[in-house]
């Protein structure tokens, strides 16, 4: 029996190289590997047009459109992207904002208001520093390139949010410069942050502030995940199951090469201490767990933040019906 071939689009992640490369095999399927930088693109491709047999997606996408039953697609348990967001909030000095608390009532630049980034660090926010978000304005736009907003792709929440694209012409970061927003917070770094003096980071020791969230909450943001078609799911539960080790596999093959001492593999000075610091912080030294079990207190806190923001219902499906099973080995 000949192997199934099966495309995979997803970035260029260390942890996905030994797949991409074809070091690590899944048993009865031959991968084409689709490298792609642009998550965005990959998910409206996805979504739009099908293109691929797996693809990295976001996961606050995922589980609003899965939870309004309008997906014909279902998650592995495979987590391709995870950043803690602190870092990821920048403000104009001239506006006075020094704590989060100032951030109430303001223009907020993001690149979509349905963007999983965007939605931890509201959610983070509200529930961390209990920052009132119903008198915000919020900005969509290109961060550091002007481009119109993807109709297509635009989910909004179920209740009435202050939601306006930028001018024609203007990029995040112009705004964010000229003062018509008074922060941003999102995926990417503005370039501004790097050459204007007057916009700064809410959280100047951000990994201060990432740290003691992770030790008080347990939790790593998740901001992808891996989708398949359900359809060849339903056909070919073992698809899922023999990808999934391959992931895990990939993933071992990465943590193996990341550790090794003598060379650095990476151009961090520092990698050794950084290591030093994954093992405090993560079970079995792993940042990237695979499965709902090892995943569920983040998980479960998405999908809160989904909630309070009205983009999903109480009543929505349980973790375990929105991803495929591990089977045959131990989460």
């Amino acid at each position: 029996m000949s192997n199934i071939a099966l495309t995979v689009a997803c970035g260029h992640y260390d942890h996905m190289e030994a797949l991409s490369r074809g070091i690590v095999q899944p048993t009865g399927i031959d991968v084409t590997y689709l490298a792609n930088e642009s998550p965005p693109e990959i998910f409206a491709r996805m979504i739009k047009t099908n293109a691929f047999d797996i693809s990295e997606m976001s996961l606050a996408m995922y589980f609003t459109l899965k939870s309004k039953g309008k997906f014909p697609y279902i998650a592995l348990p495979v987590f391709p992207c995870r950043v803690f967001r602190h870092a990821y909030i920048y403000v104009n000095r001239n506006a006075g904002i020094t704590v989060p608390k100032d951030l109430e009532g303001r223009n907020i630049g993001v690149q979509q208001y349905r963007q999983t980034a965007a939605t931890w660090v509201r959610g983070i926010l509200q529930n961390e520093y209990d920052v009132e978000m119903s008198g915000m304005k919020f900005v969509e736009g290109g961060v550091n390139v002007s481009r119109p907003p993807d109709e297509d792709l635009d989910i909004l929440p179920n209740k009435k949010i202050q939601i306006v694209s930028a001018p024609e012409g203007k990029s995040i970061n112009d705004l964010l410069i000229d003062g018509s927003v008074d922060a941003y917070f999102g995926a990417r770094q503005p370039k501004c942050y790097k050459t204007h003096d007057h916009i700064v980071r809410l959280f100047p020791d951000y990994r201060k502030e990432e740290r003691k969230f992770y030790d008080r909450t347990g939790i790593f943001p998740i901001m992808h995940c891996l989708v398949m078609k359900e359809e060849m799911h339903i056909k070919n539960p073992w698809i899922a199951e023999n990808m999934i080790k391959a992931f895990e596999e990939s993933k071992q093959w990465a943590l193996a090469r990341m550790r090794f001492t003598g060379t650095i593999r990476y151009m961090v000075p520092w990698l050794n201490h950084e290591i030093e610091e994954i093992d405090d912080m993560f079970i079995n030294g792993d940042p990237y767990p695979l499965g709902v079990a090892a995943n569920r207190i983040t998980l479960e806190t998405l999908m809160k933040y989904l909630v309070d923001q009205s983009f999903v219902t109480a009543q929505h499906p349980q973790l375990e019906d929105m991803f495929t099973p591990i089977v045959g080995w131990a989460e």
